[in-house]
């Protein structure tokens, strides 16, 4: 467990979701060497977001499945598209795993996974999968090899599909994935939206900005918010300090509105954030807002 989970609304809960997930999803089913690691995160970031589904709603599902697209992206990004450890299967001869951690194994993986649900029949069809290549590995070890085998054997009636898929792309190809989801967009909408106005703002367009602009919109939606925005070129500094003073950003503590709000700045060459930039880098220890 971590502090960076105490959210105050219970919004992060899909970490604990995630983290019980791996009770199945890395514990009794484990991937066989660390090349393998998508077998762990791919599958319990699905599950996760299949335990969403059941408490809030399939658009919420493909909502943070939006948001795991960009933190793909990320990585790719700071990697380079074309370093092969952004591929799905990479190859860790001689490279410390810890070098290679991302987002990749965790969102390729998923990817995938949702890839394979959507031309298999869907969620409920492909959980049946899950839950059977659960039970074959129980208390072992496996590699992509024995999963994709494994797969077509389940699915012997769809063995026409399968071979259709690029697996190579999948698996052993460097950058994004070869298909991108198409995710349902309604709860993204609204951040979309208002990222874009403060994206195309000038400096005369900055009074039409509300303090209520964030008010309907729920924590992992703010989250999106800000990782649009991260997305495009650094917003100016006269626009980083409007938003400060409306949607006082620097009062939340979630740690992941935190962990954007605090590179937004920084990016806008804010000196008055950097100590706060600096606090929150040193007063906690998890890995994805240290690095």
């Amino acid at each position: 467990a971590t502090p960076t989970l105490l959210a105050g609304d219970k919004s992060l809960s899909n970490v604990i979701a995630h983290e019980i997930s791996h009770s199945w999803t890395g514990n009794l089913v484990t991937n066989k060497t660390w090349e393998h690691f998508w077998l762990n995160e791919g599958h319990t970031v699905y599950l996760e977001r299949m335990i969403g589904r059941s408490l809030e709603s399939e658009q919420f599902r493909q909502f943070k499945a939006m948001g795991g697209w960009k933190d793909l992206q990320d990585s790719v990004n700071t990697f380079g598209a074309n370093n092969p450890l952004t591929n799905l299967v990479p190859s860790l001869q001689d490279v410390d795993p810890d070098d290679a951690f991302s987002s990749v194994p965790y969102e390729k993986g998923f990817a995938l996974l949702y890839h394979l649900e959507e031309l298999l029949g869907g969620p409920e069809v492909f959980m049946g999968f899950v839950k059977s290549y659960i039970q074959m590995f129980a208390y072992g070890s496996a590699t992509t090899d024995e999963w994709k085998n494994y797969l077509f054997t389940y699915f012997k009636d769809k063995v026409d599909v399968l071979n259709k898929v690029d697996w190579n792309g999948w698996m052993f190809t460097p950058g994004m994935p070869p298909v991108k989801p198409q995710y349902d967009t309604a709860l993204a909408d609204a951040c979309i939206a208002l990222s874009q106005r403060w994206i195309k703002a000038k400096d005369s367009d900055l009074s039409a900005f509300k303090e209520s602009d964030v008010k309907t919109l729920s924590s992992h939606q703010i989250i999106e918010f800000l990782s649009l925005l991260l997305q495009e070129e650094p917003l100016p500094l006269t626009h980083v300090k409007k938003m400060q003073q409306l949607y006082d950003l620097n009062a939340i503590m979630n740690a992941e509105i935190r962990f954007r709000w605090l590179r937004l700045c920084v990016r806008a060459r804010w000196e008055e954030a950097v100590p706060m930039a600096m606090k929150m880098a040193t007063e906690q220890g998890r890995m994805k807002f240290t690095r």
